[in-house]
């Protein structure tokens, strides 16, 4: 039953997500940055290190199930996020055994999975010719930016599913 919660948070972070941009500022909203909010897939990521056991990959059902969601919703391009939050996510989860799951151990797998899934995003995206950016202007306009905007997201929500996550695991 605790696992329905987690995929109730993520539904509604994936409603949020869509109106994110409507809650920054007008000066930045039409600067020449490109945020894009991955609030479902920090959740996600969050439930590989503190949820998931060596048995259980809850993480990465859901990875599909709303990168497919989000392909639906927000993108004119099936497939794309539901393979890339499911890489990511399985990733992760795998990469979890080489550091300690306390705050700096999970701002760190944090960053990568959030810098491997926009990079990933950006090279189909560039492949099938939706984005014309070089590395360059994208890594300056879009990636930190991106990225930026994603930790402050985590930092605020860590502390709140950290220990539910971990209450539920252990519940099973």
């Amino acid at each position: 039953m605790r696992r329905y919660y987690i995929a109730l948070l993520s539904l509604f972070l994936l409603v949020f997500q869509g109106m994110a941009m409507s809650l920054l500022p007008a000066n930045l909203v039409y600067s020449d940055l490109l945020i894009t909010p991955h609030w479902v897939l920090v959740l996600l990521l969050l439930t590989a290190i503190f949820y998931d056991r060596e048995d259980t990959y809850v993480a990465v059902v859901y990875a599909i199930i709303f990168g497919l969601l989000i392909d639906v919703v927000y993108t004119g391009i099936l497939g794309v996020y539901m393979i890339t939050y499911t890489l990511i996510a399985y990733t992760i989860f795998r990469m979890n055994k080489w550091l300690v799951s306390n705050f700096l151990g999970t701002f760190l797998l944090v960053v990568i999975g959030i810098v491997l899934a926009d990079t990933m995003l950006y090279m189909v995206y560039s492949f099938v010719q939706v984005t014309e950016m070089t590395w360059g202007e994208y890594a300056l306009f879009r990636l930190l930016p991106t990225l930026a905007a994603n930790m402050i997201f985590f930092v605020v929500l860590y502390p709140l599913v950290k220990g539910k996550l971990e209450k539920w695991s252990s519940e099973r």
